[in-house]
């Protein structure tokens, strides 16, 4: 199976949603570039914070740009993908376990959260496969 992007000129993303009410699932695709997307604010933060250790849903919708570090997500049904410079996560898995992370190069992860208004815009575009 091929997979083709809406737009070339995207920035590759995955997107973490609830399924089946609680269950923590993805959504590969792309963020659009030069799309003005409103925030209420954004943070730096290379530390890791304990509860982010164990399986758990975002705190709130958010996108996580990786700065430095590659990363492998898992989400309820043991299906996972790699975050690393260059991919945008759009963290909207708000529900139930959540998903869980492990680095999988280095021991860093610097990162900048963005926090967009509560029912702003995305601008994902999921893969179409072909």
């Amino acid at each position: 199976m091929s997979y083709i992007y809406a737009n070339e000129i995207n920035m590759k993303a995955y997107k973490l949603i609830n399924v089946n009410g609680t269950d923590s699932s993805f959504i590969e695709g792309t963020v659009c570039e030069v799309q003005h997307i409103d925030v209420d604010y954004f943070f730096i933060q290379t530390n890791i914070e304990s509860y982010q250790l164990t399986a758990h849903p975002a705190p709130r919708y958010q996108f996580v740009i990786t700065l430095k570090g590659k990363l492998k997500f898992t989400v309820t049904n043991g299906d996972s993908f790699i975050i690393e410079p260059g991919v945008v996560l759009v963290a909207k898995d708000l529900l139930g376990k959540g998903h869980t992370w492990e680095m999988i190069e280095g021991n860093e992860w610097h990162r900048i959260y963005i926090v967009p208004k509560q029912d702003g815009e995305d601008c994902f575009t999921p893969l179409i496969k072909s």
